[in-house]
């Protein structure tokens, strides 16, 4: 795998700095990921492309997802890209280093799944935390806006939304201090991860079919659904936070009764 990677990424450290790929490269890279995976979902929704693995039969209206997209490019320019350049200082002194020689696969793979749980974790209490009846009403609405997600609503949130939970998603890092390239393959994961959770489809081939522990769009979208003080779910990848603490138990009991056959009548909002 080095050998193959090697010679892209001395191209890379040797045509720019430490910040410019930390900070530009890492805002370059997550919006070319997040926009190329999340806008594939808003024409499948418009031209009605496979609507029968479609988990509401509501769709966004044009302007709607328009909207999304305009605050999307806002908050992302005005927030995420000024927050990278601030904690570029923070993630040196923890480590971060983009310099030879690159990371063994098993270091890379350790340290992605230890990403993958210590985020699951400090998200789901994030989480529950904006769901109290205050920080719901002034802060965690905005990303409720949309009942029925679609790929690009992952990242539609409250300003202060986007820096309470984005901590979640930097703290392993901060912490272990990772090669550049383990940083932006963490990215890049958690990315697709949050996008496919919202995308609105369940796909045959989604992970969440082969993966037991894993909560994917039909886990995420019950939690759009409903009304805040009921919709359980509020975990980001894995689905074990929410069994464990109960907090699930609305939607293993609508699951229940779709697979007696029986429909419930909170699918929508």
């Amino acid at each position: 795998m080095a050998s193959i990677i090697e010679p892209g990424w001395r191209y890379l450290i040797t045509h720019f700095s430490d910040f410019q790929l930390a900070c530009l490269g890492s805002f370059f890279l997550h919006e070319s990921v997040f926009f190329l995976s999340g806008l594939p979902f808003i024409y499948l929704e418009r031209a009605g492309w496979l609507s029968k693995y479609k988990i509401q039969t509501k769709n966004n209206s044009p302007a709607a997802q328009e909207k999304c997209i305009t605050r999307l490019l806002l908050y992302h320019f005005g927030v995420n890209l000024p927050v990278m350049m601030v904690s570029y200082p923070v993630f040196k002194h923890m480590g971060m280093r983009s310099s030879f020689p690159l990371p063994s696969w098993k270091v890379v793979l350790s340290q992605i799944i230890f990403y993958f749980i210590l985020e699951d974790f400090v998200f789901y209490w994030g989480h529950r935390i904006l769901h109290t009846k205050w920080l719901y009403k002034h802060v965690h609405s905005v990303h409720h806006e949309y009942a029925t997600p679609f790929g690009l609503t992952s990242e539609y949130a409250h300003p202060a939304e986007i820096l309470f939970l984005g901590f979640a998603t930097i703290i392993g890092p901060a912490i272990t201090g990772p090669h550049l390239m383990t940083l932006w393959l963490w990215m890049v994961l958690r990315v697709l991860e949050t996008v496919e959770a919202h995308c609105g489809y369940d796909f045959p081939w989604s992970l969440s079919n082969f993966l037991p522990l894993y909560g994917g769009a039909d886990f995420h979208d019950y939690h759009h659904r409903l009304l805040y003080t009921k919709s359980g779910n509020y975990s980001s990848t894995f689905i074990y936070m929410d069994w464990i603490f109960g907090t699930d138990k609305g939607y293993r009991k609508l699951k229940a009764l779709k697979s007696s056959g029986v429909e419930d009548g909170s699918k929508e909002t």
